[in-house]
């Protein structure tokens, strides 16, 4: 069992497509976006129901004995407050009856999946029993696709950190510093397959928050590669999406070259390499990012670059050189400073952390795009591939 299983088995006897009261239908659960419970209020309103260990002190709307839970909506509407208690004040007097049994299984395949050294990194090896997990909202639904959980490149500012904490922490995993560990799931391939004959056809979306499908474990392991082969040889191939700081995606140009609806997406947060170096140390370097865009543009391959957070630099500048790489560019703006407080602590970046400096860099950056004719999105996918629907939808 993976840690998805757990969460279904929380809710048992309920399975996906139950309703737990009137009016409220569970939909599933997943791990790709922290530990989440999903449900369909009056067929309406989707709520997550995100659990964690309440020994971690999260922030709450209703606590069982060992776990806390909160809520967050599904889509570009905020949850009301009062359904959002009301969802997990029900989803806790729910789990509570279970919740003794389902941890102490889970507690003994932990035991049995330990963690081991490989220098100063923490790997395990598991083997899973899903890997595409379905997100998105209504009218742009998409898959996520992790072969690894955790990332070694290990942006110290990036979010998913605080998805992946609980997780750990409801695995009595160590809490080590991000950055410093990855889950590996060794059968990734296997089960895309499986699941492409199985499941009904959406975009696919490579490590879209909590890994780096191009980190350094994927020259050992090779499980992305192996993933995009499945997929190269799918009839009627889904449209893939890949985000990665890595420039050991060139290894695989001529595969992705080879699916039809591919895009390669690159995180340029900044055009000066020297901030990039303070920033993001394990990451390609700035000109190597471009340069692997070029070279897949070359190529005719379809690109995309997310910009988030604004780091230090000229938006100008940095909106020139993605001009000449891609046609569409995604703008965020940082999202808590999670475990970069030092970096931005340094007197040189330390304007970078405020939220007004955030959005006035985002929109200089944002109008500079328009300008040179580059599209700006804010949806989890590029404009193209998220009008993308399988042939039967479309006759």
């Amino acid at each position: 069992m993976d840690l998805r299983d757990y969460l279904l088995a929380l809710m048992e006897p309920l399975a996906p497509g139950d309703e737990l009261e009137p009016g409220l239908r569970f939909t599933g659960a997943s791990t790709e976006l922290g530990l989440r419970l999903s449900f369909l209020v009056e067929e309406r309103d989707e709520v997550h129901v995100e659990v964690g260990p309440r020994e971690l002190g999260l922030k709450y709307a209703a606590r069982s004995e060992r776990l806390s839970f909160a809520y967050r909506d599904g889509g570009a509407d905020h949850v009301d407050q009062k359904l959002g208690f009301r969802v997990c004040q029900t989803v806790a007097a729910h789990v509570g009856a279970r919740e003794a049994e389902v941890l102490s299984r889970l507690a003994l395949d932990v035991e049995a999946k330990a963690e081991q050294a490989e220098g100063s990194a923490r790997i395990r090896e598991l083997h899973g029993t899903r890997l595409l997990e379905l997100a998105g909202v209504p009218g742009e639904r998409f898959y996520t696709l992790s072969p690894y959980l955790g990332c070694l490149i290990g942006c110290r500012f990036c979010y998913a950190q605080s998805r992946l904490d609980p997780m750990r922490a409801l695995l009595r995993l160590p809490q080590i510093p991000w950055g410093s560990y990855v889950d590996v799931r060794v059968n990734a391939p296997e089960l895309l397959e499986r699941e492409l004959r199985e499941l009904p056809r959406h975009v696919i979306k490579f490590c879209p928050i909590v890994s780096d499908p191009y980190q350094a474990v994927e020259k050992r392991f090779e499980l992305t590669r192996g993933c995009l082969e499945v997929i190269a040889r799918a009839d009627d191939p889904p449209p893939t999406l890949i985000m990665t700081r890595s420039t050991m995606i060139l290894r695989d140009l001529e595969l992705l070259r080879s699916i039809p609806h591919a895009w390669v997406g690159a995180s340029i947060p900044t055009l000066d390499d020297s901030v990039r170096k303070h920033f993001e140390p394990r990451a390609a370097s700035v000109p190597e990012r471009l340069d692997m865009l070029r070279q897949f543009k070359r190529a005719g391959v379809q690109r995309c670059v997310v910009v988030q957070p604004m780091l230090p630099g000229d938006p100008i500048a940095l909106a020139d050189a993605l001009a000449d790489v891609v046609e569409s560019v995604s703008i965020g703006v940082l999202r808590g400073e999670m475990g970069a407080e030092q970096d931005f602590a340094d007197p040189r970046f330390a304007h970078a952390r405020g939220e007004d400096w955030q959005r006035r860099e985002a929109f200089a950056l944002r109008d500079a795009l328009e300008e040179r004719g580059v599209s700006v999105w804010v949806s989890e996918l590029p404009p193209p591939i998220a009008k993308w629907r399988p042939a039967a939808a479309q006759a």
